[in-house]
């Protein structure tokens, strides 16, 4: 099940805040000082009231001018030393979203490249790109300038509360008479809110993927002539989001307002009990005035903690998205011990790894896949040489891809072993065996960059001769021959500044470069003309020599040199030899050769 479709029902949760703590460590320094600066900042806010109490009550109700130069100066350097608090908070909270930011993206990179194959085969790319851009933003500038905000805001209130205790106890107790109901109203409103953002967040990740369909789709939908049901379709989920989103919206606008109401309430109350106080000679008008500044400058802390608090409700959706994927599992993992003497993806060792010859044997494998309720594969036994080519057929669909995806350990058996080499290859690091493998897709993809950088992916520390080698030996140098700036032409996004047919030959001198002991065609000259397709054939006939190498076929007449051939169906294989040997059979693979002669010869 995608992480997409998962549900989240809890309410604000704290717990759920403490995930990200692990990306806020290397940052407490930071943290600390805009911690300091805002209780020194808070502080400061609370002494202004009583510098204005002071003043009334000595400057203007008692006529006094003497210290009113000290006064002056004194004022002036708690201004200064504000101004230049909030320079330091506001420089510490820019570092903290801008490399919290950062690193949670980088996280979230570095794992995904951790993930197993089966991971990318159900999970959208638009919940990928959502989770890593648009979520991972927002909750960075959350933790940079909505949790200073927050923090500011208690240091405050808690300063002004007692500020006025201090003052005056009974209007004090007036003020505080609104907090319980604005406590009640934040528990009633935020479960609310939450539900329809996490709407919002969900229906955000499904129309980014929207997008990413419709541009990479641009031409099949305009063959299609379907640009008027994309756009309804898109409408469709825009919609959705607006209404999820003016739902959320509303509530927020009834909410923040009732908290305004409350402070202005209570304000009114302090005024007018205060002012009779005054009148009556209990209370000092310097006094009176700055209990009203508290009130009414408590109460733009309270509205402001309210928001963040509505923020952080809304994006509690977005956190437990980004770290529902950061606790992602893969679903083919190396043992500790493994890891521990061959290394992983981004810390191997190879000086630990043995050399691979290529023989595989599949002993007793059964194989379901997670989703699936039946085996593919059942107590499947397979010996394959070192240097053995076997090609794999059938129709579409029929489950070709399965043996492969074993063997190159992108799944592992539910039952029996794999073993290379005559070793299990669980007790040999993904690394180990990805390092030796050569793949070559039906559907090749190239990487924004140069010519010359894709075929050089093959092994990074290739010369440029390797390179040029690689791509004479596939006859991939006469497409570059014919581009512009030779190897130093850019392919574009996903090399579609090429044809199919010149990727191909790309990610061909790619596989080659990297002289891997086993090799993997994924029908990978189905989207070739026949010119290039007979090229490649004498090319790999030569490469192949001496190497494990597995062909997923849809030509039948490209695998007659086989040593072995596997005839899948339904899932299953039904049929294995030679191709003389099935054709003898005369048996399913004899039927697909014959009905796939006569389509090539009515042509």
């Amino acid at each position: 099940m995608p992480r997409e479709e998962k549900e989240f029902d809890t309410s604000l949760d704290w717990k759920t805040w403490k995930g990200i703590l692990p990306y806020l460590k290397p940052y407490r320094r930071e943290l600390g000082r805009v911690f300091l600066c805002n209780l020194l900042c808070a502080l400061i806010d609370v002494l202004f009231p009583l510098f204005q109490r002071y003043a009334i009550d000595t400057f203007i109700v008692g006529g006094q001018t003497g210290g009113l130069a000290v006064f002056g100066v004194s004022y002036a350097a708690l201004v200064i030393l504000q101004a230049l608090l909030v320079i330091r908070f506001t420089r510490a909270c820019m570092r903290v979203e801008m490399n919290f930011g950062r690193d949670l993206r980088r996280a979230q990179f570095v794992h995904l490249q951790e993930l197993s194959l089966s991971f990318y085969n159900v999970t959208p790319v638009g919940y990928l790109l959502a989770r890593t851009m648009n979520d991972t933003g927002r909750i960075a500038t959350l933790i940079g300038w909505n949790v200073s905000d927050l923090l500011w805001a208690i240091l405050y209130m808690a300063g002004s509360y007692i500020a006025m205790l201090f003052l005056n106890w009974k209007l004090a107790v007036l003020v505080l008479l609104v907090v319980p109901v604005i406590v009640l109203l934040t528990g009633y409103f935020q479960n609310r809110i939450l539900k329809w953002n996490r709407r919002v967040r969900k229906l955000n990740s499904r129309i980014t993927g929207a997008f990413n369909e419709g541009i990479t789709g641009a031409k099949t939908s305009k063959t299609l002539v379907i640009e008027e049901q994309n756009a309804a379709s898109f409408q469709d989920l825009t919609g959705e989001m607006e209404r999820a989103g003016v739902r959320s919206a509303r509530l927020s606008a009834i909410y923040v307002p009732l908290i305004l109401f409350l402070s202005t309430l209570a304000t009114a109350l302090v005024l007018v009990r205060g002012g009779f106080l005054e009148r009556e000679g209990l209370l000092l008008l310097g006094t009176l005035s700055a209990f009203f500044s508290y009130a009414t400058g408590l109460f733009e802390p309270i509205q402001q903690t309210a928001r963040n608090l509505s923020e952080f409700i809304s994006l509690q959706a977005s956190l437990e998205r980004v770290l529902g994927l950061l606790e992602e599992e893969p679903q083919v993992t190396d043992a500790p011990e493994v890891t521990k003497a061959y290394g992983d993806a981004f810390h191997p060792r190879p000086e630990n790894w043995p050399s691979i010859h290529g023989d595989v044997t599949f002993e007793d494998v059964s194989f379901r896949y997670p989703d699936g309720t039946e085996d593919v594969l059942s107590h499947f036994d397979l010996h394959i040489p070192a240097g053995t080519t076997v090609a794999i057929v059938g129709e579409t669909g029929a489950g070709k891809s399965t043996l492969v995806n074993l063997a190159c350990r992108f799944f592992e058996p539910t039952g029996g072993r794999v073993l290379i080499d005559g070793v299990d290859y669980r007790e040999r690091s993904q690394l180990w065996l990805h390092s030796s493998l050569g793949y070559v897709l039906q559907t090749p993809h190239l990487f924004s960059g140069t010519v010359m950088e894709n075929i050089r992916y093959g092994r990074l520390d290739a010369t440029d001769e390797e390179v040029y080698a690689a791509a004479r030996a596939v006859s991939a140098d006469t497409v570059v021959e014919k581009l512009e700036q030779g190897y130093d032409t850019q392919v574009g996004e996903g090399g579609d500044r090429l044809s199919t047919g010149e990727k191909q030959l790309i990610s061909f001198a790619r596989a080659v470069l990297a002289d891997p002991r086993i090799f993997v065609l994924d029908e990978a000259t189905s989207s070739i003309d026949t010119e290039t397709e007979q090229l490649i054939q004498k090319a790999t006939a030569r490469l192949l020599e001496g190497r494990t190498s597995f062909l997923i076929a849809h030509r039948l007449s490209t695998i007659r040199q086989a040593d072995l051939i596997l005839v899948v169906k339904g899932g299953k294989i039904v049929e294995q030899g030679t191709h003389r040997d099935l054709l003898a059979k005369k048996g399913y693979y004899h039927d697909l050769y014959a009905r796939q002669f006569a389509e090539e010869a009515g042509k």
